[in-house]
This record gives C-alpha cells, structure tokens and sequence, in this order.
C-alpha cells in the first residue's frame, strides 16, 4: 500500500470527517434552527466585502473562495447585484487568480489589461450602488447589465460575452420563485464549463417554515431548490457536489453547488 503523504493524509482525514458531518441528523436539524433563529434578526445582512454590503453567509463565501481559487474562472457570471459586494468578492478573487499568474509566469500585470471579468445582471441597479460599484477600486474587473436575467435580450447579451472566455462559473441569486429560477438554469447553466460551478442560493428556502417569507412570493414549494430538481431532471451533465453543503454545516445553498460533469 503507498503511504500517503503528510498533505494526503490531511486531506483523506478531512473528506472522512465531511461525510461523517453529512451523515449527522442532528448536527444538520441544529443548523437549520440557527439558520430559521438568526434569519429573525437578519443575520445574512450584516456582512460586507470591501466595502459593500454583500448579503451572504461567510461560511458559503468561504465555498465559493475555494471553488473559484480551484477551477481558475476567467469569467464569473452572477445574476442578482443588490449592493455589488458579491460583485466586489468575485472581482477581488479574480484579482487574487491574476497576482498568482504574475507571480508564477514572473510578468507585472496591470488589471486594467486582465481578460477575467465579472458579469452582473440585476432587473434594477438603484443609482447609488451604481455609481458605489463603479467607483470602486475592482470596478475595471465588472461590468453590468441592468434588466430582467431570463429575458432573451440580456441572456443574449451574457452569452455574447460568454463565448470569448474558456473557464466559466454561474453564481444565480436574483428572483427565487422557481420558474424564475429554472429559467435562469435553463439560460445560464449551458455556460458553464466542464468541472467549474453553476451555484444556486437560497435553496435552503425549501427548508424554511411555511411563514418565513411573508412579503415574498417564494417559500416551501416554490423556490430555488425546487427548480435545482427539476433541472437536473433533464440535465445529467450536472451533479450536486454534495461534499460542499456537509463541510459548511450552514448554508443558504443546499443542493445548490452544481458541477459540471459531462
């Protein structure tokens, strides 16, 4: 038998005790009451990511650091803007992915001649986070479109900008009825190359009490996670990689890390 390494060795630990949290029933109901008790003081708007409001779990930022610093993307797609600081964190990552290029290849980079760039795409960009986003320092790295993600002009608009990049990551967090969402997938999902990530959030919807989302059209039933199941009815190319949800314990995405595959 080859004896692993002592990095292997940490690494076969880790994935043990992944799974073993995975197969955990009252660790899992237990992150569901934290996550139902601290949605009452709404938790996820407390954060933010150099400098703007980003409305996010820090565990499943911590997910997403790791996916984007393994497949490499030279384009990340987001549909949902809001304040942009999800913006901000995929641009400074892609700004991290660019100084370790330099660093490796032993060429200076200027990022305002970097390829890798970060599109998003929200119904309504309010005028003050748009002029906050293009202020910013990663604003080079971002470029929006305003207007509804699943109608056919602006996922035109997406793929045209698509087909010039080789290493692709969707990142859906905008309306989360389900038929919006599915249409999303339906739109977005096919952009995704092999081995990267379309990440669906706020699954976790599905879990929630019935009255958790008083003023929203979505809940149990009519949500992110339901339109992720029937999507992946007809789509074997993706699997969810369930590993990702059994190591964050908390998470608003659920079966919502889908890998292309195939």
């Amino acid at each position: 038998m080859t004896k692993l390494d002592p990095a292997q060795s940490f690494a076969k630990q880790c994935d043990e005790e992944i799974a073993a949290m995975g197969t955990d029933i009252p660790l899992q109901r237990q992150a569901l009451d934290w996550a139902m008790n601290a949605a009452r003081h709404k938790y996820v708007f407390h954060f933010a990511w150099m400098g703007r409001p980003i409305i996010q779990y820090p565990q499943d930022l911590v997910a997403m650091q790791e996916l984007i610093w393994q497949i490499k993307p030279d384009l990340i797609i987001e549909t949902g803007i809001a304040h942009g600081g999800s913006l901000m964190f995929s641009a400074s990552m892609l700004a991290l992915l660019d100084m370790s290029d330099a660093i490796e290849s032993g060429i200076s980079l200027d990022p305002r001649q970097s390829r890798r760039l970060v599109v998003g795409v929200d119904i309504d960009i309010r005028e003050h986070n748009r002029q906050a986003i293009e202020c910013h320092p990663m604003a080079s790295r971002i470029r929006m479109i305003q207007g509804s993600s699943i109608e056919p002009d602006i996922v035109s608009q997406v793929k045209d900008i698509a087909k010039d990049y080789e290493r692709v990551l969707v990142c859906l967090d905008s309306n989360h009825t389900h038929d919006h969402v599915l249409s999303e997938l339906n739109a977005y999902a096919q952009l995704v190359t092999k081995e990267s990530y379309c990440v669906v959030f706020d699954t976790v919807v599905e879990d929630m009490p019935p009255d958790s989302f008083p003023d929203r059209s979505w809940g149990p039933g009519n949500n992110p996670k339901t339109a992720v199941w029937e999507y992946l009815n007809m789509h074997p190319e993706f699997k969810i990689d369930k590993s990702i949800q059994h190591k964050l314990v908390l998470t608003v995405a659920p079966d919502g890390f889908l890998k292309r595959v195939a």
